[in-house]
């Protein structure tokens, strides 16, 4: 595993890591290999400890020893639950993934998780049950910005080799277990399922997501030529005339693009409103709210896309 690590040139010897430590197998084999490509002084471990289990100490202790074992840095985070409804499992990424780039930024390093072939199987079958849309089928990126995920090519039971051949023990999350959380009842129920219709129902996924990001590209690349941009610096308008003669498909991607520009993340379901975009009125100004406050403006018969402040709205 090392070598196809090393191969990939996310981790370099001598680059400035911040792994996510869960204490679980797999961020445990992603931490390990970490230190071995870029060296124990160079990575930096990040537990979060949400105090959410009766055994949370218990892996802050886990992860606080074998830290010391490799000889790296560990940072704990130990954030407070909001009082009130939400979702929880929401607000437990956002937290980690905050700490996480706070880290990152601080050092210039490159954030590192344990994801694997096998979360991103799940992932990618939780958001098509989810999520009506082609981003759905696409997965999770192998790199995102300063996220990398080095073990998406690798299974569970290859982390779990790993860790039994390095003599590395790790914790298990009694939560994953649990049939109230959705992706557990992927895991533990339609994964097996889909297994006994064919034995390679995971691996179709994952080759299937794989070919979608190929022509994911070509997609992008037909969207650039509309804003007359690219993916890294789009430009953030498009004359209405020219968004309503695009064909349906094109037009959903331009709406998208346009709707997450604005939000500065992705504005789900942003896209299914492209044809009530395009019969916006062409003089005057138009409105028509997108949702996550995010809405597209026409305005002199030039369309663009901005966050509001103020509730939905619309005005055709």
């Amino acid at each position: 595993m090392l070598e196809k690590v090393l191969a990939e040139g996310t981790i370099a010897p001598g680059s400035p890591v911040v792994a996510m430590l869960s204490g679980g197998r797999d961020s445990v084999c992603m931490l390990d290999l970490a230190v071995r490509a870029a060296g124990s002084d160079w990575v930096t471990a990040l537990h979060v400890n949400y105090g959410l289990r009766d055994d949370s100490d218990e892996d802050e202790r886990h992860c606080a020893e074998l830290c010391e074992m490799l000889g790296t840095d560990l940072e704990i985070e130990r954030p407070r639950r909001p009082e009130g409804p939400g979702n929880l499992q929401s607000w437990a990424r956002d937290v980690r993934y905050a700490a996480a780039a706070r880290l990152a930024l601080a050092a210039g390093a490159t954030i590192v998780t344990g994801h694997t072939a096998d979360d991103q199987v799940e992932t990618i079958l939780y958001r098509l049950a989810s999520s009506p849309s082609r981003r759905a089928l696409l997965g999770m990126k192998p790199h995102d910005g300063r996220l990398a995920r080095p073990l998406l090519g690798f299974t569970r039971a290859e982390t779990t080799a790993y860790c039994e051949q390095r003599g590395l023990t790790w914790r298990e999350d009694a939560s994953n277990a649990e049939p109230a959380y959705a992706r557990n009842r992927v895991r533990h129920g339609l994964l097996p399922e889909l297994g006994k219709i064919h034995p390679s129902a995971a691996e179709n996924v994952l080759r299937t997501a794989a070919l979608l990001r190929d022509e994911a590209e070509v997609l992008d690349a037909l969207v650039d030529a509309e804003l007359r941009g690219s993916a890294e610096a789009p430009r953030s308008t498009i004359a209405l005339a020219r968004f309503a003669e695009l064909p349906p498909a094109l037009r959903r991607l331009v709406l998208q693009r346009l709707a997450d520009g604005a939000a500065g993340r992705p504005v789900a379901g942003a896209a299914r409103f492209a044809e009530q975009v395009a019969s916006l009125r062409r003089t005057g100004v138009a409105k028509l709210d997108l949702g996550a406050g995010v809405r597209a403006v026409v305005e002199a018969g030039v369309l663009r896309a901005t966050r509001e402040a103020d509730g939905p709205e619309a005005s055709i």
